[in-house]
């Protein structure tokens, strides 16, 4: 019998990405299915890339995996903090769609039997339309298998009334751990993330951590020789099922829709090339990461005094993130400290846009500063590249203390600081130049325990999707129970 699922990823970049990776591997895995891909409208009017990307998605669809852009005529312009409102939004244009597909299915011989949603993290809000329809939901989970976990025990002590926020200070600046069954130590207040610091983002995440336990399994972007433990706590019996299916990465961009990147692209890489294997460190954090003049001098203080080649991805601060990335340096000869380019012009290249993967992929990469999102951070073990971890906003805190202390994967930047780029920008806490070149050093190191444990996972990843390997048989797991799972639609 053939059957249908419905993915409905999150209208960011990093997590339709993830979605279309997880997406292409079931159905190359599975004959019998067929996925159809809402594409909702993306907040304050997209991201950079996203409607190149969107548009070669459109071109590729087929008759087992297709793209369906929702309307986005009247896009939405929500603040970060009220996603959810723009994603309740979208679901009057989602209830047609999949109206119209169950419609249309139900005149055709031969047509796919609906099997369920696959919803994003902050998608949760679609439930209610699969219960309309009587299809079971899954959830698909872009970040670790750690934070879910985190969001389930918050979610479970919030509800027990043994955690709150009264005022944000307070955590941030205490000096308490909290013990996660999901973790092996302690974990400090202080680097909780800061939706769950923030009495207004507590009180939503609560939320959509309750409708996670609606749910009847998570695919999650990890593999179970990663994270271990917090899968084991996932698979106690008290949540529904994980899945760890990663790692789900993006790794096609050869292909540069854009003239003007395609030829920064062969600049940087052609660059690289003429650099000794491991001798280059990386810095580059991600499309919201862009930092202010003084941070920037720091840096650039830092790389100077470390004496390590460097390829460094350098973006100024947005003066409002709710409604602007953040953009190149107008003169960076004004910004950066006098000299700079003179006295490291053998052995340094700052540039504003890279092609992460392949910078990642390149020999001469010997170590990646990296702001710790998800995709970055599984895109480094892939290539076997140890990263030095420098948090900037959302579950990024979580994730450098999980690699760092938990993983012993990465090394640190700093232990604790103060802000998220997202919700408190102007408290973000100047990290020193003293403190980055001790990081740089520790990260360079050719023999250390951390590149030695990186190499390691890198190959426990790639055989991951190997015959046998583990996440190629969390994938045929899930659609077993998937099929398993199908209901009659109301």
């Amino acid at each position: 019998m053939r059957f249908e699922l419905i993915f409905i990823p999150y209208p960011g970049i990093g997590h339709l990405r993830s979605t279309v990776e997880v997406a292409k591997l079931l159905v190359e895995r599975e004959t019998r299915l067929s996925i159809s891909v809402l594409i909702l409208p993306f907040i304050s009017g997209g991201e950079v890339g996203a409607s190149d990307y969107i548009a070669a998605l459109s071109a590729a669809s087929n008759d087992r995996l297709h793209y369906k852009v929702i309307f986005t005529g009247d896009q939405q312009t929500s603040e970060p903090t009220k996603l959810n409102l723009h994603i309740e939004n979208q679901v009057p244009k989602v209830r047609s769609a999949v109206a119209k597909q169950v419609d249309d299915y139900s005149t055709l011989p031969d047509s796919p039997k609906i099997a369920g949603f696959v919803l994003d993290m902050f998608c949760t809000s679609m439930i209610d339309v699969a219960n309309e329809f009587g299809f079971p939901s899954y959830l698909f989970f872009t970040s670790s298998a750690g934070i879910l976990a985190l969001c389930f025990h918050i979610q479970e002590l919030y509800d027990e009334k043994k955690y709150d926020v009264v005022t944000e200070t307070d955590l941030e600046d205490s000096e308490a751990e909290l013990v996660f069954p999901s973790l092996t130590r302690p974990y400090p207040v202080k680097c909780l993330p800061y939706a769950l610091l923030s009495k207004e983002m507590l009180l939503m995440h609560v939320t959509i951590g309750r409708r996670f336990r609606e749910m009847k399994g998570f695919l999650v972007n990890t593999i179970d020789e990663l994270e271990p433990y917090a899968l084991k706590f996932l698979m106690s019996g008290d949540t529904p099922p994980a899945y760890p299916v990663g790692p789900l990465l993006h790794l096609d961009n050869n292909n540069q829709v854009d003239v003007s990147k395609d030829k920064k692209r062969s600049e940087i890489l052609g660059w690289l090339d003429k650099q000794p294997a491991r001798s280059v460190v990386f810095l580059c954090f991600g499309s919201m990461g862009g930092f202010c003049e003084e941070q920037t001098r720091e840096i650039a203080t830092a790389l100077e005094r470390s004496g390590h080649r460097f390829l460094w991805s350098l973006r100024r601060e947005s003066p409002n993130i709710d409604k602007e990335l953040p953009g190149e340096f107008t003169n960076l000869e004004e910004v950066l400290p006098e000299g700079f380019f003179d006295r490291t012009k053998e052995i340094g290249k700052v540039i504003g846009w890279a092609p992460q993967v392949a910078v990642l992929a390149n020999p001469a990469i010997g170590g990646f500063v990296t702001h710790c999102g998800w995709n970055s951070m599984l895109e480094s073990l892939w290539f076997g590249v140890p990263t030095a971890a420098w948090p900037l906003y959302a579950e990024q805190k979580f994730n450098a203390f999980e690699m760092v202390e938990e993983l012993g994967l990465a090394v640190e930047i700093k232990k604790y600081w103060r802000g998220d780029l997202l919700f408190r920008r102007t408290e973000m806490e100047i990290v020193t130049a003293e403190e980055i070149e001790r990081g740089i050093t520790c990260l360079m190191e050719q023999d250390s325990d951390v590149r030695k444990r990186v190499k390691e996972m890198s190959e426990k990843c790639h055989a991951a999707f190997m015959h046998g390997g583990s996440s190629r048989i969390a994938l045929e797991k899930f659609v077993q129970d998937v099929t398993k799972n199908m209901v009659s639609p109301n």
